[in-house]
């Protein structure tokens, strides 16, 4: 089954993804800590192209699709802004982070740490990226 949901690139569309996803993941087979963790993740990807790559531009969008299947949830997340690779992130130097007492940067690690798999492609200004979730037995 396939859910889908279009929000503005604006941070105020992060409590309408929250709601969505807390619908669409309620039959889902994760427990409340892993659909916490899950949702999380989801939204710290949403809000870093909503901030970077659109800066907060509301005629922009952001195009999210949740595939449940037999053994894994699937997020697709699709714009058109800037381009940002996941899989081409490097991890900052938590010392430094915390010496500095930066704030941000550390939420690409956690979305890292709960997804299974993370898939990223671009093609012609369009950007896609897979999150993938496994089911535990």
């Amino acid at each position: 089954m396939e859910h889908k949901i279009q929000i503005a690139c604006r941070t105020t569309a992060l409590s309408e993804l929250r709601n969505f996803l807390n619908q669409t993941l309620l039959p889902s087979r994760l427990n409340e800590n892993e659909l916490n963790q899950v949702t999380l993740a989801v939204e710290e990807v949403c809000a870093n192209l909503i901030i970077h790559s659109h800066q907060c531009n509301e005629k922009d969008h952001i195009l999210l699709a949740v595939r449940q299947e037999s053994d894994r949830l699937t997020f697709e997340i699709t714009d058109k802004g800037k381009a940002f690779n996941l899989l081409d992130y490097e991890v900052p130097d938590l010392k430094k982070v915390i010496s500095e007492k930066r704030k941000g940067g550390l939420g690409i690690i956690l979305v890292k740490k709960i997804m299974d798999e993370i898939q990223f492609e671009s093609h012609r200004g369009m950007n896609t990226c897979r999150l993938i979730k496994l089911f535990r037995s």
